[in-house]
């Protein structure tokens, strides 16, 4: 009976994806004719869409904190695929995302449509992406970045990079740390993170089998650009999100040549 409710629970979800893929097909037919396909309008449907989502999912979510009131650059970190429909819910978002999500069957086309950046790692054309994201933020509209580059299993956190945050410098806005967290029974959640070679339909199989869970989103004090070194922008919303996460701050820096060196790559 548990497998039966499962996999309604799944076919529910692909509903819902079916409803975003009609949207994304209207938005598709506007932009080859050239009508009414503001990135705006695009940002208002896909927070429906990922509300729609949010609700579709097992989860029991809570949110503290202010939304934004001027156009930001979120960081957040990052345990699973969930956690874009559970933070495009809250505002009108994109998202940047890794080039190989373009490339994925239905959401690639459906993440396309809904705005998102995408980035290919090492192939040097990052310079062309901080544009991008720069243009982006100065038309009023929110960005959501990544900064660990990856998902983890939401026990610790991984090494903010701040390489991409020279765009919300320019641009002259704020950054927006986030902070999500799932739990279940109290304790870390095992199902709720997408990491190593997890694909989507085992993955949505395994949430479902289980009763639901609990994610906690905490949008954190925005921190200022101005003047600022994006190396340490990084750190201060990493630590933010430290803090926030498991009540301790992030390690700092190590101040040797050698490894003053290596973070200024990585940034």
């Amino acid at each position: 009976m548990s497998r039966v409710r499962g996999y309604a629970r799944v076919a529910r979800v692909l509903l819902v994806i079916a409803l975003g893929l009609t949207i994304a097909g209207v938005f598709a037919l506007m932009e080859r004719l050239r009508v009414g396909n503001s990135m705006a309008r695009r940002q208002r449907w896909s927070r429906w869409f990922m509300a729609r989502l949010t609700n579709a999912l097992p989860f029991r979510v809570t949110v503290s904190g202010s939304l934004p009131t001027q156009p930001m650059l979120w960081l957040s970190n990052h345990v699973s695929w969930t956690d874009i429909p559970l933070l495009g819910m809250l505002a009108p978002l994109s998202f940047l995302s890794k080039a190989e999500v373009r490339t994925w069957p239905i959401a690639g086309w459906l993440a396309l449509k809904a705005g998102t950046l995408f980035i290919r790692r090492g192939s040097g054309d990052s310079r062309l992406l901080q544009k991008q994201m720069c243009n982006h933020l100065q038309q009023d509209t929110d960005l959501l970045i990544f900064p660990e580059g990856t998902t983890t299993d939401g026990r610790a956190l991984r090494t903010f990079h701040g390489r991409l945050l020279s765009s919300a410098i320019e641009a002259g806005v704020m950054l927006q740390p986030v902070a999500i967290k799932y739990t279940r029974d109290g304790k870390a959640d095992p199902i709720a993170p997408f990491i190593g070679d997890d694909d989507l339909l085992s993955h949505l199989k395994r949430l479902f089998a289980n009763e639901q869970g609990d994610v906690h989103i905490q949008l954190l004090t925005p921190i200022a650009t101005a003047g600022q070194e994006r190396a340490a922008l990084a750190f201060q919303a990493q630590q933010a999100v430290q803090m926030a996460l498991f009540g301790e701050p992030a390690q700092a820096p190590q101040t040797s040549r050698s490894t003053a060196s290596t973070a200024a790559r990585a940034a």
